[in-house]
């Protein structure tokens, strides 16, 4: 092919504005932005002038605080716009030193305020709780709350100077990890469909495993876990070295087991969590049954796990421009009503959205919602792509999940926790999904579609639910006095692969390496979020659908929540209690339905 004929992306000057954000909600240009910069740094040195007197008043405590959500909001807003300039071309050098300078006083920021919290904490219970009654705190009584709950697990002074003396050693299983799985690997090259030689890697093998060819998928993925297996060793260790750092910190503060103290933070009990995990051992058989189906439809006497991510169905072909795949967007939010839909579709045709690839800018999408600012969403969109109508769908709906929270909530408690953070998002994807299969135009769409929402429940409720089951295993033999090695960890997820794909899947003895090469397990305890938050957003869409005005404001409450309330509580009052197994069952239950819609389509 010649130069001439290479199609490349156009520089980001060449974008049309109508086709960018519009950042002036934060900052009308770099000016404003150096201004402002310059006057949050010559703020930081006032939080000397607090420290060692928490204990005066709770006038001064109350000032304390006031004056620390000042700066925060400052801060916020000047890392948002630095952050957000910079996606739009990460080669651009005036971006990034925006960026760098930020980073930098967001350090210095956080080493100016960090003795209020231990000082905090060092005030008499007594004292504290008398400062708390008094009418200049009771803005703030939450948030003392919730710092004064890691009473319990915070040591004395030394102790906890020792601990953060620890935090860069801490990272270290983490950083050799993604050194060895980012940089030394190496993969070789695999022959696609079209005869070409192509690079392996860990951004290429997720495209390999689409490939239409069984050979070549086939071929990716033993090429793949060899080098696994090659250095299966060196990757138990630091696989084994982070878990052990989980155990020790939270022995250290006094917690019951690691799962405990990664469950602390946001107030959930580990009900909830071994619950998610006996709730999809509980359904295996509608997975079970997808497997086979899925096997009958590809045609092939066994199925592997490299059959598992090719489309059964292609991706149709379509071509909605941004102004129509609004329109499709727009149409399914309907059931929101008038207020969401009149914000959104202004935002979403106006200059909240960053909407095409250009040379240079950031990969994927994302929403990034702030107090003062717009909440702004960046995309890649492709009008041919199909799937790019949902991620737009997805990530409106964490805008608006931040625009209510920030037009309800003070600063202090607008911005909502991981917990419920793929809620509002995933939301918005089943009401897509819903309106899409009520127009759908013949049954190789609804088929599509079906088969999309069954693996969106198979990859976020199922496949993450035995990642935490993993981790949950791992972390009690270390704590047991058990030894994480290669076999070891190989067994116990070789068993967990046995039991999630079922007597009719083939599980090749190498798949039993993937323990090794899932980065999220070095931050442990975090994925069960993705799966209760699928099945929360499952449950109150059904609800909204089904339901009256009262099930809508219910969960246009939830939005405008913010942390005003601890998740469990947002969800329980948005209809959902996920205390109880009901709601990742009917999750659950509606996979099983959808399995069943689909042999009904396709057999």
């Amino acid at each position: 092919m010649s130069e001439a004929n290479i199609k490349s992306l156009p520089p980001r000057s060449s974008v049309a504005e109508s086709d960018t954000w519009d950042l002036s909600s934060l900052y009308c240009d770099n000016d404003q932005w150096e201004a402002d910069y310059s006057f949050a740094e010559e703020k930081l040195d006032q939080y000397a002038d607090f420290q060692g007197r928490l204990t005066e008043s709770a006038e001064i405590l109350a000032e304390l605080l006031t004056f620390d959500g000042e700066m925060e909001l400052l801060l916020e807003r000047l890392g948002y716009y630095a952050f957000l300039r910079l996606t739009e071309d990460q080669a651009d050098s005036n971006s990034q030193a925006l960026e760098a300078r930020m980073q930098n006083l967001a350090a210095r920021a956080a080493q100016a305020a960090s003795w209020i919290r231990p000082e905090l904490l060092a005030i008499d219970s007594v004292k504290i709780e008398a400062f708390m009654q008094t009418e200049c705190l009771q803005h703030y009584r939450l948030q003392l709350e919730r710092i004064l709950r890691y009473r319990p697990h915070t040591l004395g002074e030394k102790e906890e100077e020792l601990l953060a003396m620890q935090a860069e050693m801490a990272q270290s299983a983490s950083k050799i990890f993604r050194q060895l799985h980012d940089a030394d690997l190496k993969f070789g090259e695999v022959e696609n469909e079209h005869g070409e030689l192509v690079e392996l890697g860990n951004a290429t093998f997720s495209q390999f495993l689409i490939s239409p060819n069984r050979d070549v998928r086939k071929a990716a993925f033993h090429q793949y876990y060899n080098q696994f297996e090659a250095h299966e060793n060196t990757l138990a260790a630091t696989l084994g070295g982070s878990i052990q750092k989980d155990v020790y910190y939270a022995r250290a503060r006094g917690y019951d087991n690691a799962l405990s103290g990664a469950l602390f933070p946001d107030n959930v009990p580990q009900s909830v969590y071994d619950s998610l995990i006996e709730s999809v051992r509980n359904n295996f058989e509608p997975l079970y049954k997808y497997y086979e189906l899925r096997r009958k439809l590809m045609g092939i006497d066994e199925i592997h796990h490299y059959d598992t991510y090719v489309p059964i169905i292609g991706d149709l072909q379509v071509n909605r421009s941004w102004d129509e795949a609004t329109d499709l967007v727009m149409e399914s939010l309907q059931p929101l009503g008038k207020t969401y839909c009149e914000v959104l579709e202004a935002g979403l045709r106006g200059r909240w959205c960053d909407r095409y690839p250009n040379a240079g800018k950031q990969s994927g999408a994302f929403s990034a919602g702030s107090y003062i600012g717009d909440p702004y969403i960046l995309m890649n969109y492709k009008p041919q792509v199909l799937n790019d109508v949902f991620t737009l769908t997805h990530e409106a709906g964490h805008s608006m999940h931040s625009y209510y929270s920030s037009k309800h909530q003070s600063f202090e408690y607008y911005n909502y926790t991981i917990f419920v953070a793929e809620v509002a998002s995933t939301f918005n994807e089943q009401l897509l999904s819903d309106h899409m299969m009520k127009h759908a135009q013949d049954d190789r769409e609804r088929a599509y579609l079906i088969n999309r929402d069954i693996d969106a429940i198979r990859g976020t409720i199922i496949r993450q639910t035995m990642f935490a089951e993993f981790e949950k295993i791992t972390h009690e033999m270390t704590e047991n006095g058990q030894p994480l090695t290669v076999q070891s960890l190989r067994e116990v997820y070789g068993q967990l692969l046995l039991d999630y794909f079922g007597p009719g899947f083939t599980v090749d003895d190498c798949l039993s390496l993937e323990c090794f090469r899932i980065p999220h397990f070095y931050r442990a305890f975090y994925v069960y979020k993705y799966a209760t938050g699928l099945s929360a957003a499952i449950a109150l869409s059904r609800r909204v659908l089904d339901g009256g005005q009262q099930e809508l404001n219910d969960y246009l409450n939830f939005l405008q929540g913010g942390c005003s309330k601890d998740p469990l509580d947002l969800l329980r009052d948005a209809g959902v209690d996920m205390e109880q197994p009901d709601t990742v069952d009917t999750a659950l239950q509606q996979f099983s339905s959808l399995v069943n819609q689909l042999e009904a389509l396709l057999s």
